[in-house]
């Protein structure tokens, strides 16, 4: 499977599908509709049924039963779409053929490394062929890994009848980077008992507890004059977003955070002294950090407004996803068989929870549980993102694993 699935890597990522925040339509970005389009040919070339992309550029299939027993239908999620963070155009992918544990120059003229010091990580796929950038641009494995891995098995399967499965769905999604991955998924039509989304990590990683999350957008509106006779006059909206960043205690960041911690991270400041406008994401692992988190950044508005005087400060907050792990715990065998999989595969599993979200955490509250799994992918959204390949093809024989022991389980 190695061949097949890095060859479909290497031609996806070529993909510009960065998603866009801020366009108003879905998908975000026109490639995004190229993209599912390639994909729906494919999927349909290596002889899955029911193959679709909907006017949401959804991409549905199916890969039929082989078997007469009534069996749970399982299915498989990966998104389209890279991250707004880095650019993705032109991504221009390097092999190393065979780590040698010494820094790897991305780019020479810029004197770029992924360098083992700062990422130690890479220590452990010594020998190993490593997929990496050109130092200008993501790579685009979270998580088109994914999407390669699944149709990869999903070939497997089709050309290997001998393995008896039931039926199986499998969905790719865009605008997940952003947000809105689940917004638009045809739970019913997607018609599957439970699903996995290959939109983990490391080699290993299985999760089914997520970070609560909550966006927020604070609005300061300054009164400017001319600085030469502004006492008591001048409202600088610069300055009080500065005094307002200063309120955010100062360990409950992402640089400082890790595990179970929660954080508050600003992600965009726009301003001038007339106005500024600061965004933040907001995570906790429990409901009630993440209320108390969000009761934090009232407070701080109305601390703003009663110096400043009223309409200072303008919070809007909106709830973004929820931990799964209530949605997972009543159905956890589907963890526990995902978890045997990985073993019968030779894989260690890493069951950790993640520190972000995935569209499985939105599914699952949409009544489809779905744990996430490993795509193996290392530092996405930025130009040190790299993949081993071995960790690839055993993504592609966990699903296929875990196809077959569906295929084991009797709904009668």
């Amino acid at each position: 499977m190695e061949n097949r699935v890095v060859e479909r890597f290497i031609r996806y990522v070529k993909y510009n599908t960065c998603s866009d925040s801020v366009s108003g339509k879905t998908p975000s970005t026109d490639e995004q509709r190229e993209f599912a389009m390639a994909l729906s040919h494919e999927l349909a070339a290596i002889g899955l049924e029911e193959v679709e992309v909907d006017m949401w550029s959804y991409v549905y299939a199916t890969l039929p039963s082989n078997i007469t027993e009534e069996v749970p239908v399982v299915g498989f999620v990966s998104h389209m779409d890279t991250s707004p963070d880095f650019t993705g155009k032109n991504v221009s992918p390097q092999i190393i053929p065979n780590y040698d544990g010494k820094g790897i120059v991305l780019n020479r003229e810029k004197n770029i490394i992924l360098s083992p010091t700062i990422f130690p990580e890479l220590n452990n796929y010594i020998g190993q062929q490593l997929i990496v950038t050109d130092g200008n641009t993501l790579l685009g494995a979270d998580d088109k890994a994914g999407i390669s891995e699944i149709i990869t098995a999903m070939e497997y399967l089709v050309n290997h009848p001998e393995i008896k499965h039931g039926k199986v769905k499998i969905a790719f999604t865009p605008d997940e980077e952003i947000g809105e991955g689940a917004d638009n998924f045809n739970v019913s039509k997607f018609g599957a008992t439970f699903a996995y989304t290959i939109d983990g990590g490391e080699i290993g990683e299985l999760e089914y507890e997520n970070f609560n999350a909550a966006g927020a957008k604070i609005v300061i509106q300054g009164s400017s004059v001319h600085p030469g006779y502004a006492k008591g006059k001048m409202k600088n909206a610069i300055m009080i977003a500065n005094q307002l960043f200063a309120m955010i205690p100062t360990f409950e960041v992402p640089e400082h955070t890790d595990g179970y911690q929660g954080f508050y991270h600003v992600t965009q400041l726009n301003g001038a002294v007339e106005r500024a406008e600061i965004e933040f994401i907001i995570r906790d692992f429990t409901a009630q950090g993440l209320e108390d988190r969000k009761n934090l950044l009232k407070t701080i508005v109305k601390m703003i407004n009663s110096e400043f005087g009223e309409g200072t400060a303008d919070l809007a907050l909106k709830d973004q996803y929820f931990n799964m792990r209530e949605k997972i715990e009543p159905v956890k065998y589907i963890v526990d068989l995902a978890e045997q999989a990985m073993k019968e595969s030779g894989v260690k599993p890493k069951i950790v929870p993640i520190r972000g979200g995935t569209d499985g955490s939105r599914l699952s509250y949409m009544g489809l549980p779905c744990p996430n799994i490993f795509a193996g992918g290392h530092n996405f959204h930025g130009k040190f993102e790299y993949i081993p390949t071995p960790s690839m093809v055993k993504a592609c024989e966990v699903i296929v694993k875990i196809v077959e022991k569906v295929g084991l389980l009797t709904t009668k």
